[in-house]
Order: C-alpha cells, then sequence, then structure tokens
C-alpha cells in the first residue's frame, strides 16, 4: 500500500512501537494471531475486530492518508493514544505476506474513516475561507485590533497599581491575603484578553505557598512582570523585534509568517504537560542542515493528546515556519515531503560553559525566557549532595539538574545509560538548572528519551 508514493514500511511503523508490549500486540509479523476481518483500503486505511478478553472484540482503524502520521480509533478502554491495538494492526500490515488483504471496509469502520476525513475538509476550508474574510475587510480588521489593544492597555495599567500597593504594602502581606485576590486579579486580565499577564499573575499567587525562600522569588517574578507591563505600554519604543516578543508574551497570538524552511528535523524531544482544562505538547526538533533547534506546540482538550505525536529519534524531511518574536524557537510544521523515518542522526553538542552563556545571550532578546534549548557533548551525570548535576568529562564546569528533574525516573536512565561515562544529553537550560529530556550513548545507539 502506497500514500502518494511514499510506502510505509515495516521499519517506520516499529518507530511508532518502541516498547515491546507494543510489538507483541501484533503478534508475529505475518500472522494474524488475535484479529479477524482485518483489511485495507488503497485509499490509505486499515481496520480489524481484536479479542482483547472482552465480551466484544474492539473496533479498530487506522488512518494513513495524511503524511504527518497515521490517526488512531480503537473500541478499547486503554487511556494510551494510540493504544496497543492500534499499533499492532499497523505491525500486521506493515509486516505483508497478505495477512491484511485490500478489501472494502464494514459499515463502523467506513463511518469513522468518512467522518474524519470530512471534518478535516472542512477545516481546511473553513481556514481558506478565514484567510479570505481576514482580508476582505483590512479597516475593520484594524479597529478590532485597536480596541483590544486599548483593553490590554487598561489590564496592563491596572496590573501596575495592584503591584505597586503589593510592594509598598511589604510581600509578607502576600502570605496573608490568599489565592483569591491574586485570581480576581487574573480574572481581571482575561477580561481585558491578555492572557499572558493572567498566566503570570496566577503564578504570582501560587508562589506564597511554595515553601522557604518565597518572598525573595515573589520579588523576581514581580519585577519580570513590571518589565513585561512595561514593555507593552512602551512597544513603540522598543525595535521590531523585541516588540514581537512583548506582544507574544502579553497573550496576543500571531501566525507563523517566517519563511518555510527545508530541512532534515530530528525529533530530539516529546513531551505533555496537563491541567484541569487544557494538554500541551512540546515537540523539539533539530535541522541537520541549518543547525538550529525549533519547537512546535500544540495543545489538546484535558485528558486528549495533541497531535502530532513524533516519537524521539525519528527524522522527517519537512518545512517549519517561524513565529514572529526576537529570539523565538516555536515554529509551526509545515509541508512534510515522506513520512518519518528512524535516522543515527545526531545533534552538536556544546560544553556546560557554553550553554550557560548561550542562555544568557537569549535573554538579552526575551528577558522573560524560561530555558533554551540545549545539546551537551561529553557530561557525565554526577551526585551534588542531594541534587544532581552534569559535569564535563573534559574540563571543570558542571550544570545543575533542575530539583523537578531529579525526582523522575528518567534521572535514573540517563545514570544507567552513562555508568560513568560520558553521554550527549539533550534539554532546556534555565535559570532553574538544566533539565534531561534526551541522552545518547558514547557509542553507537538510539536515543533514549528521558521525559
Amino acid at each position: 500500500m502506497t500514500q502518494q508514493g511514499v510506502r510505509w514500511t515495516a521499519d517506520q511503523v516499529l518507530a511508532l512501537a518502541p516498547d515491546a508490549a507494543s510489538r507483541r500486540a501484533g503478534g508475529r509479523l505475518g500472522a494474524a494471531g488475535p484479529w479477524s476481518e482485518v483489511g485495507s483500503s488503497d485509499e490509505g486505511a486499515v481496520w480489524g475486530l481484536c479479542r482483547g478478553g472482552g465480551s466484544e472484540p474492539y473496533q479498530t482503524v487506522v488512518d494513513i492518508s495524511d503524511m504527518s502520521g497515521p490517526a488512531y480509533r480503537c473500541g478499547c478502554p486503554s487511556l494510551k493514544f494510540p493504544c496497543k491495538h492500534a499499533l499492532g494492526l499497523l505491525l500486521l500490515w506493515a509486516g505483508g505476506d497478505g495477512v491484511v488483504p485490500g478489501a472494502k471496509a464494514p459499515d463502523w469502520a467506513e463511518r469513522w474513516i468518512a467522518g474524519r476525513r470530512e471534518r478535516a475538509g472542512e477545516k481546511r476550508r473553513a481556514g481558506s475561507t478565514g484567510s479570505a474574510a481576514g482580508t476582505a475587510d483590512p479597516e475593520a480588521a484594524r479597529r478590532r485590533a485597536e480596541q483590544r489593544a486599548g483593553r490590554i492597555t487598561a489590564g496592563a495599567t491596572e496590573l501596575e497599581q495592584r503591584l505597586t500597593d503589593l510592594l509598598r504594602g511589604g510581600l509578607a502581606g502576600a502570605e496573608q491575603t490568599g489565592y483569591e485576590l491574586w485570581e480576581e486579579t487574573a480574572a481581571r486580565m482575561v477580561d481585558a484578553q491578555a492572557s499572558g499577564l493572567a498566566s503570570r499573575v496566577r503564578e504570582l499567587g501560587a508562589i506564597p505557598s511554595s515553601g522557604s525562600g518565597w518572598p525573595v522569588r515573589l520579588l523576581e517574578e514581580c519585577a519580570l512582570l513590571h518589565l513585561l507591563d512595561q514593555g507593552w505600554l512602551r512597544r513603540e519604543q522598543l525595535p521590531d523585534g523585541l516588540a514581537a516578543t512583548v506582544r507574544a508574551r502579553v497573550g496576543l497570538s500571531a501566525s507563523a509568517d517566517g519563511p518555510a524552511i527545508r530541512d532534515r528535523w530530528l525529533v530530539l524531544s516529546q513531551y505533555d504537560t496537563a491541567d484541569p482544562r487544557l494538554t500541551t505538547r512540546r515537540v523539539w526538533l533539530y535541522g541537520a542542515q541549518t543547525d538550529r533547534a525549533v519547537l512546535l506546540l500544540s495543545y489538546g482538550a484535558a485528558g486528549r493528546a495533541p497531535e502530532p505525536a513524533l516519537p524521539v529519534g525519528l527524522a522527517l524531511d519537512a518545512e517549519v515556519s517561524a513565529y514572529p518574536g526576537a529570539g523565538q524557537q516555536r515554529a509551526a510544521l509545515g509541508r512534510q515531503f515522506a513520512p518519518p523515518v528512524p535516522t543515527e542522526l545526531r545533534p552538536r553538542g556544546v560544553t556546560t560553559s557554553q550553554a550557560a552563556v548561550g542562555y544568557g545571550e537569549a535573554l538579552r532578546d526575551d528577558p522573560w525566557l524560561e530555558s533554551v534549548p540545549v545539546t551537551l557533548d561529553r557530561v557525565v551525570p554526577v551526585p551534588d549532595g542531594d541534587h544532581w548535576q552534569l559535569a564535563d568529562a573534559d574540563g571543570d564546569t558542571a550544570l545543575p539538574l533542575t530539583p523537578a528533574a531529579g525526582n523522575r525516573p528518567g534521572l535514573w536512565r540517563l545514570v544507567a545509560l552513562s555508568g560513568g561515562a560520558a553521554v550527549k544529553v539533550f534539554g532546556e537550560c534555565g535559570h532553574r538548572g538544566f533539565t534531561p529530556l534526551t541522552a545518547w550513548p558514547a557509542g553507537a545507539g538510539p536515543a533514549v528519551p528521558l521525559c
């Protein structure tokens, strides 16, 4: 089976199922195992019924017509996405040998496939219509932008007054006022359509209950928030790049209007963070030719995995376009010219001292930057009292790990991979330390995800 002339091979499908349990779900390649009524279509869909132990077999469908990767649907109760049945079905199909023959899709599979493709078509049409509508009346768009800017300015001015009142009354009083005052202030920023200011206000409210030393942390964050307020209120005086960064930080959305850059992009890491309302996926890519890292951000409703799903260690031939803003790493994934494939490619690394200098330089373009992507070359994880650090194997410098990284299972995978020897580690380097996300052994070997 092919899609637009590109065949999904067994190796490419195996890359989507890195754990042994997922591979076992499909049984031996070329053997149907617990599957029945399996089939595939020339349009790029695979389906089957899997006897998963319940009273009724699970209806499983995989749509591989999209070059960005498969989409999945399964009737099992698994919280994993994709589940082992979807991966098992892909493995059967990739094995060939006629186990998954060409056939007409049953009604239950056809309904899901047709519905998904109809929604995708509506989304494309809506995007095209929206673009046309956005340019149809530029005067109306300008008035809307001015009205929103006015609301944000009013919100930033009010927030400045509240910060002034806090400092005049003393930081000690922040512990007694409780979280309600901060939440009420954040709600005022939401009303002003300044979601970025609202998020930072909520973070301020959590600091007084964050343990010893909280007054120092509160003062630091108040200073950064004051700087952002002043940046917005004086944005006309800023350089274009920094002004774009300020607009993004206060919550004004922008499109990825940078030029499309085609490269062979290595998937450095992928991890999700969640709150009660939203799941955020962060995917770091490294361009082999451009020697740069870019960040793909995507969002999904709480409990739902966002797209795209790009396993660590794959490489894709694709275009990305950058978002506006000085020093911004965020980009949007554009046209993909082939499915992701496994690769031995590794990013270029730097020393720990070079990483610290790089973060300092990035702060000049974006003072609110929490961290930057960094690949450390030839470092060894070593304990430092109750904490851990990554020490240069060929020097006398080191970077401390963030407190959160020291409590994750990935730290022990990193220690086991190193075994006291130098390794290459990719992660995020910021003012709180270094968060390792992926590592490679000193010799040949695949990337090891640490998150």
